[in-house]
């Protein structure tokens, strides 16, 4: 029994002295000291020993024990120590180096473009609501004064999902929720994204942003759509700014008409920047049609309004001098850093 201890040892202290990994002496430990390991197996024989030489025996298996445990713990102490050691030689920091900066994004310059355009109607006591993307036929088209036959429903210029779905391609169809709701008066704006089957080019694009307005209460002409929009180009392009209203047809807004500002870089004198013409195309508005309200069961003899729509990167294209749409979208830091 003495010589299969001695063996035993033996063999566990040069396996341990040899092992090469740390994982290697979890091997070592079950193999010896686990339930089915070498020493186990002389401990569950002692009953074929002499009772008078059991507890010599039992000594030298516990001593035998001891010695495995104490030199398996003293090499997983220097494996430790070496891969410790080498960890801090691999991630020492040279204090001498230059600190990494921490680069702090910002918001887009279409986002710059619309917080001020919400500054300035909140200020004039406008909601900002918004609605869905994917929109029905109905609210996009139809309540909107624009017929089943007229041209801007045709596939070429909008993205049917089905026959009464659709991408909306303005966001006048909120204007539509807000009036079905019957709380007037109203007073509102609607940002947000649009489609159209548009080619992309320097001023196009099949996805870019609208900013509409509506207001429908007791009295309101097309003076108050005049003074609200002209105080609206003030406040965004500079107090010199003037504008200047030309006839124009929309289906849902009678009469209707565009909307230029003077040119704020040659204050109308006419430059590169306006095509010599000293004034800048910036909005399409009018008078809400009768028959809008009429589907809205509100009364067109009580109650009348106006509504106008702006693109918002024309805003950002203008205000920021951009000469390309496409700049806005194809994420060049070069171009984004500058705002």
């Amino acid at each position: 029994m003495k010589e299969k201890l001695t063996q035993i040892l033996d063999s566990a202290l040069g396996q341990i002295e040899s092992s090469k990994e740390l994982e290697k002496l979890n091997e070592i430990r079950v193999s010896f000291l686990g339930k089915k390991g070498e020493l186990t197996s002389v401990l569950k024989a002692m009953k074929e020993v002499a009772p008078e030489d059991r507890p010599k025996v039992g000594q030298m298996v516990n001593d035998a024990r001891a010695k495995i445990e104490s030199c398996l713990e003293e090499k997983r102490t220097a494996f430790e120590r070496a891969l410790r050691e080498e960890k801090m030689r691999a991630e020492v920091i040279d204090v001498t180096l230059p600190g990494k900066k921490m680069e702090t994004g910002h918001r887009h310059p279409n986002t710059l473009a619309l917080e001020e355009v919400e500054k300035i109607f909140i200020g004039m006591g406008y909601e900002v609501v918004e609605g869905p993307e994917v929109e029905y036929d109905y609210y996009n088209f139809e309540a909107l004064n624009i017929p089943a036959n007229h041209p801007a429903k045709d596939e070429q210029d909008t993205f049917y999902i089905n026959d009464n779905i659709l991408l909306r391609t303005q966001t006048s169809s909120v204007q539509v929720h807000v009036m079905e709701e019957g709380k007037l008066p109203i007073r509102m704006i609607s940002p947000g994204r649009v489609f159209r089957s548009d080619d992309v080019d320097a001023t196009h694009s099949p996805s870019f942003h609208q900013v509409e307005g509506l207001v429908i209460d007791r009295h309101v002409t097309f003076a108050d759509l005049k003074g609200t929009l002209e105080q609206f180009a003030k406040q965004l392009f500079g107090g010199d700014t003037k504008v200047k209203f030309r006839p124009h047809h929309f289906p849902f807004t009678e009469p209707s008409a565009e909307m230029d500002v003077s040119c704020f870089k040659c204050g109308g004198k006419g430059c590169r920047f306006c095509k010599g013409e000293g004034w800048i195309e910036i909005l399409g508005c009018g008078m809400v049609h009768p028959h809008v309200l009429e589907m809205r069961d509100i009364d067109p003899e009580k109650y009348t309004g106006f509504a106008f729509g702006v693109g918002l990167e024309r805003i950002a294209l203008l205000k920021y001098e951009i000469d390309d749409m496409r700049l806005l979208y194809e994420n060049d830091k070069r171009f984004l850093e500058q705002f």
